[in-house]
């Protein structure tokens, strides 16, 4: 029989889905605050030695989740995934296109709009903050049971493929 660390805050069983689920979106907001702001600062750091480039890697995922979805990846497309207007994913795009991790070309459904693509350098960023973004959870995690670690990363994953839904522009 394997040893489960104690919790350091008290477990509460719930008798149904609303007592399970009090407090759950707070707690999510908490956690997205928290990532938002120093997991992707600490990421930056680490992958580009660097706190302020930040939005290199922010941009090249905004980039890699347009084309993964099939979309024309344009700083439309990167505008929307950033939650941002035009003008403010513009820098951004404009600082990791000068940091050489994109190239800007001509839209394959569009001539008038510019599309862009991770180089062999933003590809390598991206993986690397790939993995440090699954150490992390390693990290986050590894005092839990494995079997809370796997069914919390699916539970993940489903959200994150379920909000994937919103295609955008």
């Amino acid at each position: 029989m394997s040893h489960r660390p104690e919790p350091s805050h008290p477990v509460r069983v719930a008798e149904d889905f609303e007592d399970a689920a009090d407090g759950a979106g707070p707690a999510l907001f908490r956690l997205v605050r928290l990532g938002s702001r120093r997991w992707i600062n600490r990421a930056s750091q680490e992958l580009t030695g660097e706190m302020r480039h930040v939005q290199h890697i922010l941009a090249i995922e905004a980039v890699d989740t347009a084309q993964s979805r099939g979309q024309d990846p344009t700083v439309a497309a990167v505008a929307h995934q950033l939650g941002l207007d035009d003008s403010g994913a513009s820098r951004i795009v404009r600082g990791a296109t000068d940091a050489g991790y994109l190239l800007r070309g001509a839209s394959r459904s569009d001539r008038r709009r510019a599309s862009l693509t991770l180089t062999d350098r933003g590809r390598e960023l991206l993986a690397s903050s790939h993995r440090w973004q699954q150490r992390t959870f390693e990290q986050l995690t590894a005092h839990w049971d494995p079997q809370d670690r796997t069914q919390l990363a699916g539970y993940l994953q489903r959200l994150a493929r379920e909000l994937d839904l919103d295609v955008g522009p």
